[in-house]
């Protein structure tokens, strides 16, 4: 019976990241995302380039149902896993009152429901040969409350303290949870118009996709509860904690607001 590390969102660039340099170690994969396609495409690379197995089923990880199938395809495979990496979820910018009813169910699913469905699932298959990891990819913003990013900001912190209380509890099934916590990322073209959009700022606090998958699997294999990529990104959570949070809310306000006006970005995937 084989073993795999189970990604989701991995037909992402951040979920394509992690898979490469888990294919680069010789770890077989079980991967999935929204697009069949892409899926069977990226798999088929990995399949060529590493040599690794690599399994896929497509999945819109908001609905119930959908998830219910993909758990149904997992069990038929006869298989264990060695690690889960949560990397799926969704960011809608702007103020909150001009969001869709749609779309705050939306994040709230896929955030935070389809996480915590996909851990629950996945525990149960883990292999009991091995020490078994979760990766949460969790963000710097899930430190801060966020205006115009408030809803992204909350699920994120939510996740955080859900992995910070749930690595102590699999303490004993020989289990580990590692929260990522990275800054701006350009996986996409939005998310790169907004990294612009703030300027310097944004610039230096950026970490690109390679650096951030690579330095997080070796945090998790060394059993560290949090990462935080760049030293920079690791001084703003330490002098963060100093301000007051009304105080951080405010300077944050005043931020966005600076950097909406050449940013027009209403939604984007990590």
């Amino acid at each position: 019976m084989k073993t795999y590390v189970c990604i989701t969102g991995g037909a992402g660039e951040l979920g394509k990241s992690f898979a490469v340099e888990c294919a680069s170690r010789g770890w077989d994969l079980f991967l999935t995302d929204l697009s069949e396609e892409r899926l069977k495409n990226f798999s088929k690379s990995l399949v060529n380039t590493y040599g690794v197995d690599v399994k896929h089923h497509a999945c819109d990880l908001t609905d119930y149902g959908s998830r219910t199938e993909l758990f149904k395809f997992i069990s038929g495979m006869d298989a264990r896993f060695g690690m889960l990496i949560n990397i799926a979820g969704l960011d809608y910018e702007g103020l909150f009152a001009d969001r869709t009813r749609e779309q705050i169910t939306a994040m709230l699913r896929l955030n935070m429901e389809a996480n915590l469905d996909m851990t629950y699932s996945i525990l149960r298959l883990r292999d009991p040969a091995q020490t078994f990891r979760v990766i949460n990819v969790c963000s710097l913003a899930a430190f801060y409350p966020m205006p115009v990013k408030a809803m992204y900001a909350s699920s994120k912190r939510f996740l955080y303290n859900f992995s910070m209380a749930l690595r102590e509890e699999l303490r004993p099934l020989n289990a580990t949870v590692t929260a990522v916590c990275p800054g701006g990322m350009p996986t996409t073209r939005e998310c790169i118009c907004a990294i612009d959009a703030q300027g310097f700022a944004g610039r230096v606090t950026a970490k690109n996709t390679g650096f951030v998958a690579i330095n997080t699997i070796n945090h998790s294999l060394a059993g560290h509860a949090v990462y935080i990529p760049g030293m920079l990104n690791k001084g703003l959570r330490f002098f963060g904690e100093l301000i007051p949070q009304r105080a951080i809310a405010r300077i944050i306000s005043l931020r966005w607001s600076a950097a909406a006006k050449n940013n027009k970005i209403t939604a984007s995937q990590p």
